[in-house]
């Protein structure tokens, strides 16, 4: 379909979603929903949150689709509505931690720790519907950058206001001016909030991202690496698990408050909790937050099969894994699509 006969559908269903057909304003809207969904992640840090804001913010645009004027886009004046959603939800939940915010490194492995629930976590987000390269022409980020682990965390430490003007400027290809109307402000004060949000998020993401080092890699080796984590677990063998970390590697497992950095307090923690008292793993490659992971399942002798147990995201320094992010639970397996459970295999009888 050429642009001109686009633009004249997108005004049609416009106008029939303003007299409230909402067949028309679900076509509308539909293109557009992973894109709004990524950027309500980015904000909010939860898959669970993104899901509640972007419900909220498309029934909010649908409520006010009669004052959308069309000095904008509509992809602009969703994006619009859908920050100031996730504002509200910044300024009710704050923000969303990891292990390493709350405290130092443990030089021991911790056993029989218990989750600590009254923390809001940061959680993993399903990527398979990110588009690569930059979702504007004048974005700094990659669309699977801008949900990079590092990245997501840093945000998390910024205001709510610093927050959305760094993710509409540098991911979204807004301009100030366009920002200072989207948060009801002057140009002036997205510039700062854009100087003071790039200073902290300098100070904590590596500069060389996920994506970068991944295609650097290459998928073969970045298979290798996959498929060494995972039999390492099955089998319970820490030599070729080590063989794949730096030095300098970090274990963190939401909502475990306890992580561990350096290699040797991560491979005490690794020979004595999941190479050795666990029942036994199976595990399923899969991919969130832009990184390799590893979806692990664990055995449970009464049901006789496998549950879901934690997403392991992997942060790759060359071609060694420098951090193991455990997001552990089995609703984070839900929205990937994972299976709910795996079946005994014959090698395991």
């Amino acid at each position: 379909m050429s642009d001109f006969s686009s633009a004249r559908t997108e005004d049609s269903d416009l106008a029939l979603a303003r007299d409230g057909d909402d067949a028309a304003f679900t076509r509308l809207v539909e293109p557009l929903r992973r894109e709004l969904h990524a950027h309500c992640y980015r904000m909010l840090g939860s898959t669970h949150d993104a899901d509640d804001a972007l419900q909220d913010a498309l029934l909010r645009a649908w409520r006010g689709l009669v004052r959308f004027e069309g000095r904008s886009s509509l992809r602009s004046w969703l994006y619009t509505v859908a920050t100031h959603t996730c504002l509200d939800t910044v300024e009710r939940r704050g923000r969303r931690a990891m292990p390493v915010d709350l405290g130092p490194s443990s030089d021991r492995a911790v056993v029989g720790e218990a989750p600590l629930a009254d923390v809001a976590w940061l959680g993993p987000y399903p990527d398979a519907g990110l588009a690569e390269g930059p979702a504007a022409p004048d974005a700094r980020y990659e669309q699977r950058e801008a949900v990079e682990l590092a990245f997501v965390a840093a945000l998390q430490h910024l205001p709510g206001n610093q927050r959305a003007a760094l993710l509409l400027f540098e991911v979204l290809g807004f301009s100030a001016a366009e920002i200072a109307t989207t948060m009801d402000t002057s140009v002036a004060s997205v510039n700062s909030a854009l100087q003071r949000a790039r200073r902290i998020v300098a100070e904590k993401v590596p500069s060389r991202s996920q994506q970068r080092t991944l295609r650097k890699v290459g998928d073969a080796r970045l298979r290798e690496i996959v498929a060494g984590y995972s039999s390492a677990l099955e089998s319970g063998d820490a030599e070729t698990l080590v063989a794949l970390l730096t030095e300098d590697v970090t274990w963190s497992m939401p909502p475990l408050t306890h992580w561990y950095h350096g290699l040797a307090a991560v491979t005490d923690f690794a020979v004595r909790v999941p190479l050795t008292d666990c029942p036994g793993w199976r595990n399923l490659p899969t991919s969130a937050n832009g990184q390799p992971t590893v979806a692990s399942y664990i055995w449970h002798e009464g049901l006789g099969g496998y549950l879901p147990w934690a997403l392991n995201v992997l942060t790759l320094r060359g071609d060694r894994v420098c951090e193991i992010t455990s997001f552990i639970g089995p609703d984070h397996f839900v929205p990937f699509g994972l299976p709910a459970s795996l079946p005994l295999r014959e090698r395991d009888t």
